[in-house]
């Protein structure tokens, strides 16, 4: 008995000991840095978002606007005047498909937007791409009746909206971990 408390102690005593060694390690991913060097923050406000190419006045035209003002808002917050030092280039498509028909008027009451995109991380400086990547984004949404036209459209471009936000949020995670890590 008396030794099973023991080695429980022993090892209560290795891993706060593990825990010391390793606490000065740690450090805010969003922190101000001391050493002089430039903090997340200023690198995410040094890439440049070129508008998004789609044509216009279309759909996609305003769903790029929509995806571009997210990332922006994400990366600058509500400061500007940063010289760039990265481009980030995106591409992207959307889907629309209907998950569930009503029988009686064979219109969909339920439907799942999408949005794919690719991005592409371009050092200015050399013109050199540093980083690529793609991700989704999928959200259902609700149709109601058929005499709702502006109910319907006010879905669907809520749905766009929210994949957009979504694109936003899953690009600066992978800015955030690029600029952190270096990799």
């Amino acid at each position: 008995m008396l030794s099973a408390r023991i080695r429980i102690a022993a090892r209560l005593v290795a891993v706060a000991a593990l825990a010391a060694l390793t606490a000065g390690c740690f450090q805010p991913m969003y922190a101000e840095r001391t050493d002089g060097t430039p903090g997340l923050r200023e690198k995410l406000m040094g890439v440049e978002l070129p508008p998004i190419a789609k044509p216009n006045a279309s759909r996609e035209a305003r769903v790029g606007v929509e995806v571009r003002n997210a990332l922006a808002f994400k990366l600058y917050g509500t400061a500007t005047g940063m010289p760039p030092t990265h481009r980030l280039d995106i591409r992207f498509t959307s889907s629309k498909s209907s998950l569930l028909v009503d029988p009686n008027t064979a219109l969909p009451t339920s439907e799942n937007y999408g949005i794919d995109a690719q991005y592409n991380l371009i050092e200015v400086a050399t013109g050199k791409s540093v980083m690529t990547g793609t991700t989704f984004s999928r959200v259902s949404y609700d149709m109601p009746g058929s005499y709702q036209r502006f109910a319907r459209n006010r879905a669907v471009r809520d749905a766009e909206d929210r994949a957009a936000n979504e694109i936003a949020e899953n690009i600066t995670t992978r800015l955030a971990a690029f600029f952190t890590a270096g990799t």
